[in-house]
């Protein structure tokens, strides 16, 4: 009895086993059919996660990597592509269902969501590791790039000629765990940083509305500021109170009057870059005091005739806040005293600004001989 048990039950794990490697068996080969009818591209358009987020909306694609590829170097790493030394771009690679969108299709979504006219990087990020490059995988790709290229450049919709590059596509490596789908991952800090870096500005700019007036796939309102119920869920009372209510805090009793790091300050609602620490003085007023902008075009003069005097106001662009004050009694070379409440900025250091996404300014940092 003991022997014909050991026979049943040996024949059901036998069985078992079978069974389970046959069930596996199917659904690697239904995987393998189903990959067998994506195909791939490869763009470069400055940071990847925009570009990821962009193509991830896109009807038909079925997933967005962020990477690097255009360079020599094998299996880089963020701060080597960063550092510029490695040839690589910031790109993302997209596995799409071409019965459900098709690479030209895709190509217009690159050509929305980047500035093709740029050879130095695209908007805040600087450098030729985020240049925008198109990477073809087949002489096809390469031959409907071209065309549209061609078709842009004649349409007129830009002053300056198209400088994206179209390129072999060679290797592909993917970036680092923390950078993939990251607007998902840290949607307060993507947000901010993409308002920020005036992408968005562009593209409403140049694609705001297409031909028949209605607004394109590639179109985000202007209008970037949080409604103020918003604003008060986000913001401390003080910073509420400074920024929406035009409010301002005592000084030196406030965060930055005597920061003395180095680094740059953003506005507390929208991210975009205002400030840098080169242009910061003492100004003996206790509060946080700047020569000049870092973004001058993220910079709002006003006048302000309130308590009975005429001062010219400071508010960012898009966010809208209120910042502070710009008078004409400060050192030279600007001759200007920006005084910014500690309340409107938030400070990123120097060795945080890869991370926090305003990489393209770690140039104002470098030692120079």
């Amino acid at each position: 009895m003991k022997i014909f048990m050991i026979i049943i039950f040996s024949f059901l794990v036998i069985t078992g086993f079978i069974l389970f490697n046959s069930n596996e068996s199917k659904a690697g080969d239904n995987m393998t059919k189903e990959n067998k009818n994506l195909e791939t591209a490869t763009f470069a358009g400055g940071c990847f996660w925009c570009s990821e987020s962009d193509f991830a909306k896109v009807k038909g694609v079925t997933k967005v990597i962020s990477g690097y590829t255009g360079g020599n170097k094998k299996n880089p790493t963020y701060e080597e592509v960063c550092g510029g030394t490695t040839g690589h771009l910031e790109a993302v690679q997209i596995f799409y269902d071409p019965l459900l969108v098709t690479y030209e299709e895709l190509l217009q979504v690159f050509w929305r969501h980047i500035n093709p006219t740029d050879p130095g990087g695209q908007f805040a990020d600087r450098g030729s590791q985020y240049e925008s490059a198109v990477f073809y995988h087949n002489e096809k790709q390469k031959e409907l790039a071209e065309a549209s290229k061609e078709e842009l450049n004649k349409s007129g919709r830009y002053f300056e000629p198209v400088v994206t590059k179209i390129i072999p596509f060679t290797k592909f490596y993917n970036a680092e765990d923390y950078h993939q789908q990251y607007y998902k991952k840290n949607p307060s800090h993507y947000k901010a940083y993409r308002n920020g870096s005036g992408r968005d500005w562009f593209i409403n700019e140049v694609w705001g509305k297409n031909e028949n007036g209605k607004s394109c796939p590639a179109s985000i309102s202007k209008d970037v500021k949080p409604d103020l119920e918003t604003n008060r869920k986000k913001l401390s009372p003080l910073q509420y109170q400074v920024t929406q209510e035009e409010g301002t805090e005592p000084p030196f009793k406030n965060e930055y009057w005597d920061n003395k790091k180095e680094g740059i300050y953003v506005d507390i609602v929208s991210g975009e870059p205002l400030f840098s620490s080169k242009d910061k003085f003492d100004s003996g007023t206790g509060w946080p005091s700047f020569t000049k902008p870092l973004e001058p075009k993220n910079i709002v003069e006003k006048e302000d005739v309130s308590f009975f005097s005429i001062r010219t106001e400071v508010r960012s662009k898009e966010g809208n806040s209120h910042l502070g004050h710009v008078f004409p009694d400060g050192p030279e070379p600007t001759g200007n005293r920006y005084c910014m409440n500690s309340a409107a900025l938030k400070f990123i250091p120097k060795e945080d600004l890869e991370k926090e996404g305003y990489g393209g300014y770690l140039e104002l940092f470098e030692v120079t001989n």
